[in-house]
């Protein structure tokens, strides 16, 4: 059960193509659409629903939780509603990483300056004496 890849730079599915990206029913890309509420398709003046690339992104985590992870509705539902705010949260604990390189970097770069500086000096120093 693995997605086909559509072409690159298309905008909207039909729901027909969605349902063939997944070789599923039309039935079960609108069911998952009413259960799940991170799909929300955009609809022409008809009221045929198109998809976008990022709705076709959440059938696929679904698809993947369901069909072949073998979670139920609600354990997809739960799954998603913790990735969804794990992903909204700061990321403290990478920030405060990040902030400690900085400082650690910011740090070497005085100490090679210093050094540099220092051994520039001294080569300047060994050169004068030497004449």
């Amino acid at each position: 059960m693995a997605l086909r890849t559509q072409p690159i730079g298309k905008l909207y599915y039909r729901i027909g193509e969605v349902a063939d990206m997944f070789k599923v029913n039309t039935s079960l890309i609108r069911f998952y659409e009413k259960e799940f509420d991170i799909i929300k398709p955009h609809r022409n003046n008809k009221g045929n629903r198109l998809f976008t690339q990022n709705d076709v992104d959440h059938f696929h985590t679904i698809f993947h939780l369901i069909k072949e992870k073998g979670y139920t509705l609600e354990g997809a539902k739960l799954q998603l509603r913790e990735k969804r705010t794990v992903a909204n949260a700061p990321q403290q604990d990478v920030l405060n990483s990040l902030l400690r390189m900085k400082r650690f970097l910011l740090e070497l770069r005085e100490q090679i300056l210093f050094f540099l500086s220092f051994w520039i000096l001294k080569f300047a120093f060994d050169l004068k004496t030497d004449t």
